[in-house]
């Protein structure tokens, strides 16, 4: 299975992992993580990628982080989950299968080495053609976030930066989204 070479915010949808308030501290460079994660959802948002949010046991890890998932905007739906790979729980991979014709699976969010890096392989797997946004994915080590990046793109997931996401969805300058969303780039 090859991914298509370019993203199409038609055929795409956003998943979100685990950005939560009582991890932040613990996370390396997390600031730049968040205002990159940031990005692709507001590209995400003006452009009506599907967006969908998880939290693992947020009984213990708190919710994700306010500004962030106000960002996401009111109709994305948020799933607390125990798996560490969003696939491995029953409601979450059924809501994102059920975006049937949205096979480009976007990712941002932490820890890169467990939570993202299990639901990127698991969603290859299924068929996804998974896309990890390296700049917006980390982990409580840089060590850790590197060696997840490394072994996704080695298992075939393609790694893109924030500003892939945003400029591949867009197509092209001059359009009335790319007007409302290229101020954020400064």
């Amino acid at each position: 299975m090859s991914a298509p070479h370019l993203l199409d915010h038609t055929q795409s949808q956003l998943l979100v992992i685990d950005v939560q308030e009582k991890l932040l501290p613990t996370i390396h460079a997390v600031d730049a993580m968040i205002a990159r994660a940031n990005l692709v959802v507001a590209a995400a948002r003006e452009l009506q990628v599907p967006i969908t949010l998880s939290e693992q046991y947020p009984k213990g890890l708190g919710p994700t982080q306010e500004a962030l998932r106000v960002a996401c905007g009111n109709t994305a739906p948020v799933f607390a989950k125990t798996a560490f790979s969003c696939l491995r729980d029953e409601a979450l991979h059924a809501y994102l299968a059920s975006h049937a014709t949205r096979k480009q699976l976007v990712i941002v969010g932490m820890e890169a080495h467990v939570c993202v890096l299990q639901t990127a392989l698991d969603a290859r797997a299924a068929g996804y053609d998974v896309f990890v946004a390296g700049d917006a994915v980390s982990s409580r080590s840089a060590a850790d976030a590197e060696a997840a990046r490394h072994r996704m793109a080695h298992a075939g997931v393609t790694m893109i930066s924030a500003e892939m996401a945003f400029f591949e969805w867009l197509e092209r300058a001059g359009t009335p989204a790319f007007k409302a969303l290229a101020p954020l780039l400064k």
